[in-house]
């Protein structure tokens, strides 16, 4: 498919099968190949691709998403893509309000704001490795720095990698390798490579935040592991290798079907 028959990105078909389909974008590319802090798993990624699957919204990540979608400006579809979340007479749930106590706190302060004060979900695509991406940013200032917003549980608290020990959120949820796209994804549509920030919120009493430059040291270690894992990912993508599963995630145990006993030492494969 040449670029002229490819379909063009709205924030109307940004997120539907096709775009996935036809685009490769960040979070499916962790869906393939996952990172330190999350499993990917083939099957489950090209489930997804088909419609056959969807990981269900939990409440940690529809605070995220309100969260989101108040600094985007859609939240009035926010409300009515998430009723459940709501009392009858509009108000948040109890489970839920945190989300504004997050709003009310880094609203306060001019830094994080001039940072969140570019322009909103500029949709960008661009060649790479074999195949177009898509990338949507939070918070885009041209010329000066690309932004993305991050709700976490914690800022600072470090969780461990096998062979690395402790680590960063950052590159323990495969930030990184965001930044990497993002950054490479804006140099080729404009000629200029710019900084990568994460505007980090945490849900902790009281919300802690930051502004936080991940430098490019990381970020091209990013882009070149993604290069090299993109062949094998097309390749799944697209059936002409058949997918692995992982045989940890939900959606591999939904789908289990046995065809033999296990060993007792098999056990010990599944930690």
């Amino acid at each position: 498919m040449n670029s002229d028959e490819r379909m063009k990105l709205t924030d109307e078909n940004y997120y539907s099968e096709q775009a996935n389909y036809e685009y490769m974008s960040v979070s499916q590319y962790k869906e393939f190949v996952g990172t330190y802090g999350f499993m990917g798993c083939e099957a489950r990624a090209v489930a997804e691709l088909k419609g056959e699957y969807s990981e269900p919204m939990s409440t940690a990540m529809l605070i995220g998403s309100y969260v989101d979608r108040y600094f985007e400006g859609t939240l009035p579809q926010f409300r009515e893509e998430h009723p459940e979340i709501f009392r009858s007479d509009g108000m948040l749930k109890s489970d839920y309000r945190k989300a504004d106590a997050l709003i009310d706190r880094v609203e306060k302060d001019e830094v994080f704001m001039d940072y969140m004060s570019g322009e909103k979900q500029v949709i960008m695509t661009a060649e790479m490795f074999g195949t177009p991406w898509k990338i949507k940013i939070d918070s885009y200032i041209p010329g000066i720095a690309i932004v993305d917003l991050k709700v976490m549980a914690s800022l600072d608290d470090l969780k461990y990698a096998a062979d690395l020990g402790p680590l960063d959120f950052v590159r323990y949820w495969g930030y990184d390798i965001q930044g990497a796209v993002y950054q490479e994804v804006v140099r080729l549509n404009t000629g200029k490579k710019l900084p990568f920030f994460i505007a980090g919120i945490s849900k902790e009493d009281p919300p802690d935040y930051d502004i936080i430059h991940v430098s490019d040291v990381y970020l091209n270690e990013a882009l070149s592991n993604v290069e090299l894992n993109m062949p094998h990912v097309l390749n799944v993508k697209y059936g002409r290798e058949e997918p692995t599963r992982c045989r940890k995630c939900a959606y591999c145990k939904k789908t289990k079907v046995l065809t033999a006993p296990i060993e007792l030492s098999d056990l010990m494969m599944k930690v």
